[in-house]
Parts: C-alpha cells; structure tokens; sequence
C-alpha cells in the first residue's frame, strides 16, 4: 500500500459548507462518486507515493527538470517572497492599495447580504421576475413553463455587464442559470414522482438571459429592453467545428449533427473584446439518465460515459421520464452534444448561441479571453472536476473590429468564428522543488513558495469548416473535440484540484486559476500531493498565478494563495502577514478591477462563515493581502462577480439551500423577507458619490 503524508500540521477539521441537496442538483453529488480520471498520466506529484513502480524513474525526470527550470526560475524569481519561516513579505505593508481601501467584513452566518461599511446595496433582479413582454409576476404558487420563458431564470451563476453605446448608464445584463433545486422551487414537490408542469418549469428556468438595466441612484434596476431575451434548455443552437457531422453527435433528431436544442449546466463565463458572451456548459452529466436494469453499453462507450460521469441509472429530475433525448437508451449520442463553451451575440436577439467544439469537450466551469500585443486572441478554460485539467486555446484568426455600436455585422460574424479554428493545449506542471518537501501537510518547502514551470501539451489543431488534425496519437480529431478528456489523459496532463475560474489580469498578462478542493487528493488511489496542489484533503482550496507565453506552450507558475484558516500552518498568503487578511475558502470566480486588484468570489466556505467576495492585492509590499467585501446570505453561493469603478455586483445562488429544509420549510426568506420565498437574485453594491475601494 502507498504511504500518503498525513496532514500533521493543519489545526483545523472544517470542510465545505455546501450541503448535500446542493451537490446532487448542481453537480450530481461528484463528491460521493468515484472520480472520473482513472489516467495513469506522469504528473510530478507522483515521486511522493514511495511504492509506485515509476517513482525512481519520476524521481530522475524531476532531477532533470529541475536543472533545466533552474535559470528559467530564478530569472523569474520575486524578491519579495519570504523565507520559509517568515508569515510577512520583506517589505512592511503599505496602506491598502487603491480598490481595495475599505473596511473588511467579518465573517458571519446572517441571512442577509452584508457590504462593507459605507456602502449602499440593492437587488437589481429575482428568479421569476417578468424579462420580456407579458409575462406575469413571479407567483410562486402558480408557476409554469410558459410563464418562465418570460423571467429571469433559477440559480444565476456568471453575470456580465456590457455598456450599451450611445445609452448613459444603460447596460445588458447577461446572466447563467446553472441549474435548478426543485425542494426549493415547488410547494409539496415529490422527488419520486415529478409532474410534467415541473418539468417544463425547470426546461425553462436553467440556460441563460439577458435583460436591458439601467443605473439609477439606486442601484440598478432592469428595463424591459429590445435586446431581453431568454436561451433555455430546448433554445436552438449552432454546433461547430471539427465534431460536426460527426459519428458522435447526430441523433435522430439531428441527422446533421450540428443543430443542438438547448443549453444547460452553465456556470461561470466571460465578456469578449468583441462583445459576445461566453459561457461554460459544466455538469451536463446531471441530466442523463436510464430507467433501471438498462442495457449496459458497449465498453468503449462505457469508458467515455464513465469519464465524464454519466451513468446508466435514473436522474435526480427525471427529465429523461418526459423526453427522450435525455434517455440514455433513447438516444445516446445527446450528452456528446453538451459540454462546450457557449458564445452567445447579446446584441442580437434573434441570433442563435455557439458551441465552440475546437475548445474541446469537459466540465468547462467558463472561458475568459485574453489578446496578445500582435492580436493573437487566447482563451482559458478550466475543467472543473477533482483531478482535471487547465486548457488554452491559441487562435489563429485575428479580430476585427465590430464598431461602437456593434453594429458591423461583418466583423461580428467573423468574430463569432474566432473560437473555431486554432489550437487546444492542456497544461503540465513541473517544480524543481524536491518531492520530501511536498509532504502533503502544505507547510511551505525553504525556498518560500509553492512555484515552478509549465507545457502546454498541444491536443487539437482545428481549421475552416471543420477541418481539424488530432495531436494527440492514436486519436482522431472528432474524438480530440468530442472526448477531450481521454485525449489529456493520453497527452500527459496535470491532474489539479478543481481548477474553475481561468482568468487573465488585462494589466499585467499574468493569468490566475481557482482550484476550488478536492477532497480527494491523496487518499488511498488517488493521486498524492505536488507543488501546486500541495495539501492531502484539499478542504479550501488555493489560487495559482502563471507568467504565461500566452500564445507560446512555455509559463511559469506559483501559488499566490494556499487557501484556508489563516492561524493553520498548511496556509500562505503570498507572503503578506496572514493575522492581518480576512479568511478565504473555496475559491470559485475571478474578477479584476482596473487597478489591477484580484476579485475572489468563494463557493463551500470551509471556515464556519457563509461564502463571500474577496478582494487580493497582487503586487508590491501588500501583495497577498485578502479583504472581504461582502457576504451573501444562509446556505447562498457568491457568483459572477462584477467589479466596476463606482459599482460591484454579485450573483446570489441557491439561498437558503439547506439539507434539512425546502421551499415548504425555508431556512431562508432572502431577500423578500417576511413570508418571502428565497430566491436567487443578482445584488447591486456601491458608495454615494464614491468610487469601490477608493
């Protein structure tokens, strides 16, 4: 048996305080299943499991690693990282820098949304509220399908917000909605026996919105604009790149191949440059299902089912029971159809939404753009799975401008094509810190920081109308796009701790990861620590920074936060004194604020205090220093953070979600309060007649 290092030096036993009703719906209850990475790819945080039969021959691959990263690491060495004994940076902290100057909040467990003093807060918009045309007030009693198609969807995650030009203080709101907890939507629901009316209810409650609002001393408050629209689980969608027409992807109803209905699973996302919307088809997997005592399926599909965690028994919603494209048995090839990054044109209402297949098919939690000095266009995407991986796509169209009212039509439906043809890659980590020092307990090696270097392992090189060309041997191209996950496990990748939200700071070029936990990582099986992902039980989570080549396959890399309780040993905050930082668990969404500050958003926190947002100093003597800006209320997630000069804003998901209570015995009336039913809802945040954080 493997020797996993026990974590001798963490005092504290918390784990993550989403409750179990909320990883069945959200996630599919991944927590209690059997992770779906069973690869035996080379990651360098095998050396630490003394009886592999590779490790000796690890060992020697990192001793040669370490030679060849010597000068790359000191080249790009920062002076100001402490010694292994130090809790503070070199430098005495300075006053907090700009964006960040206001007065943390503590942790709490209220049922309320709780900003920082001095600032005013409002919700902007509701689950149920009327987005387009007669559609009727939220009646919590008296929901249906037709009625949802009209209002803002159930449990938003990613928000958006783009100035609408030529309109003062006119904005799109464009939103997720991830997914949907029916105890927390419908009065006396039965788990065993859904009806059809709920069912049509949820087709239309996940998907995606966009809802015109406008900034007013109040906040903001939403407009029932020409661009609101509504994309649900049945909206018509446009499949591209090289699984088109594929074996893979047609289905009775779509003999073609490239013709989707729907979208759901949709969690984080981002704005692109040329004013589209991308969002992250992530746990698709909930949502297919088979009556019991199916037909097993042939091993090669049971392979790819059981890599992104598809299984052949009944669904907690049981949609599979009300159309059978979600029948496994009925039609198999439907959940090759999800999974993809999602491009939706908000300036078009009649536009059908994009699913990228050249960024590869995962649990992709989002995609955020970054553009290069010479306009070469790049997106970062993690898949957000315990023991999965960080991709790139390298694209090899350059952008054209649409004009400043988006009205190029030209160049918006070339833009739209960006994401199909250029290459994917997928990350692999290497440090030349010696692996005894990686011990699993996250104590800090003596050089004083978790850091190395990195590949990008190229898997998929897509050109026009489909073309494409596997890199990786032994697999086609269509198989690259439609099971990209077997195509890393081949190439050799990194297996991390949930890496979620992916993000460039437009500042300085350096991209940031959230790898949320992973409970897993060294349990007996699993794989066992490494320098960027350096603690056995993963409760909290930590960030990783990387200096990348952005359009190259060379970076470097270390860990700006190691997440947790700040007085545990198996923490570090890059290096700032940590009695001195607001505790963080569980990071989730990234945002950045134009002075260049990190914005955290937190799901799960593990600190006895409900979740947050987080704003992170990145550079000089405050650099790690942590502040909480808010808090959302009882049982909620903080989502899609938005972080503007003179206003924040935050998505509320699942409130009051509790394993113990339903919508019939709330633990939360958030926000209407009194006899109130908890709702998600996007919340508004700003000072009067001030600037965030100045």
């Amino acid at each position: 048996m493997a020797l996993v290092p026990l974590n001798l030096f963490v005092t504290h036993d918390g784990k993550s305080k989403r409750q179990h009703i909320t990883c069945v719906y959200k996630c599919g209850d991944a927590c209690s299943k059997p992770v779906p990475n069973r690869s035996d790819n080379e990651y360098f945080g095998d050396v630490v499991k003394s009886l592999s039969r590779r490790s000796m021959l690890q060992a020697g691959g990192v001793a040669v690693l370490a030679v060849g990263a010597g000068s790359v690491l000191a080249a790009c060495s920062n002076d100001s990282q402490p010694a292994a004994s130090s809790t503070a940076s070199s430098a005495a902290p300075a006053e907090p820098p700009p964006g960040m100057n206001f007065a943390s909040v503590a942790p709490n467990s209220e049922d309320a949304v709780v900003v920082a003093d001095g600032y005013q807060q409002a919700v902007v918009i509701s689950w149920g509220d009327p987005v387009l045309p007669g559609a009727p007030a939220f009646d919590v009693n008296n929901q249906t399908g037709d009625a949802q198609r009209g209002q803002f969807g159930f449990n938003n995650d990613f928000a958006g917000l783009l100035p609408i030009p030529g309109s003062r203080n006119r904005f799109l709101l464009v939103t997720n909605f991830e997914y949907v907890t029916p105890q927390f939507m419908f009065t006396g629901y039965n788990a065993d026996a859904p009806t059809r009316e709920q069912f049509d209810v949820e087709i239309a409650a996940v998907g995606m919105g966009v809802v015109e609002v406008e900034r007013t001393p109040d906040g903001l408050k939403p407009v029932m604009g020409r661009y609101n629209r509504r994309i649900t689980a049945d909206s018509p969608m446009t499949l591209t790149g090289p699984a088109v027409g594929s074996e893979f992807v047609k289905t009775a109803a779509d003999p073609e191949g490239r013709t989707v209905a729907g979208t759901f699973a949709n969690c984080a996302g981002g704005v692109t440059p040329w004013g589209t919307v991308l969002s992250g088809e992530e746990n698709f997997q909930d949502y297919f299902g088979a009556a019991e005592g199916s037909p097993a399926p042939a091993p090669v599909q049971a392979d790819r089912l059981d890599r992104y965690g598809v299984s052949l028994e009944p669904t907690e919603l049981k949609w599979e029971t009300f159309d059978p494209r979600f029948d496994l048995v009925a039609t198999p090839n439907e959940p090759n159809r999800f999974g993809y990054v999602v491009e939706l044109n908000p300036w078009d209402p009649n536009s059908a939404p994009v699913k990228h297949s050249a960024m590869g098919r995962l649990k992709h939690e989002g995609a955020n753009i970054y553009i290069t000095d010479d306009g070469t266009v790049v997106a970062y995407t993690g898949d957000d799975e315990r023991f999965d991986y960080m991709y790139k796509f390298v694209s090899s169209k350059k952008m054209q401008d649409p004009g400043p009212d988006m009205s190029n039509t030209a160049a918006m439906a070339h833009n739209m094509t960006i994401l199909d043809e250029g290459t994917l890659y997928v990350a692999k980590l290497s440090s030349d810190i010696p692996p005894s020092e990686i011990d699993g307990s996250g104590e800090l090696p003596p050089s004083g920081s978790f850091s190395g270097t990195g590949t990008w392992l190229p898997l998929l090189r897509s050109g026009p109308d489909g073309q494409a060309e596997s890199l990786v041997d032994g697999i086609t191209a269509q198989e690259v796009a439609v099971f990209t996950r077997m195509a890393a496990d081949k190439a050799g990748a990194t297996k991390m701790d949930r890496p979620e939200d992916f993000e460039a700071n437009p500042k300085t070029g350096k991209v940031y990861v959230a790898l949320t936990n992973n409970s897993k990582r060294g349990a007996p099986g699993e794989a066992g620590p490494d320098a960027a992902n350096p603690r056995n039980d993963n409760k909290s989570g930590q960030v990783l920074e990387i200096t990348d080549n952005h359009a190259g396959t060379d970076f470097t890399w270390d860990l700006l936060l190691v997440c947790g309780d700040p007085d545990a040993a198996d923490t570090y905050y890059g290096g700032f004194d940590k009695s001195k930082v607001s505790p963080i668990s569980c990071p989730d969404n990234l945002a950045f604020d134009s002075h260049g500050n990190l914005w955290i958003s937190t799901d799960g926190n593990a600190l006895d205090s409900n979740d947050g947002l987080f704003a992170v100093a990145l550079d000089g003597p405050n650099r790690g220093e942590v502040k909480q800006f808010l808090t959302v209320p009882l049982g909620a997630e903080t989502c899609g953070p938005v972080v503007t000069d003179d206003l924040v804003t935050v998505c509320v998901q699942h409130p009051g979600e509790n394993d113990e209570n339903s919508i019939d015995d709330p633990q939360s009336r958030w926000p209407e309060g009194g006899n109130g039913t908890a709702r998600p809802s996007v919340v508004a945040v700003w000072k009067n007649n001030g600037r965030i954080g100045v």
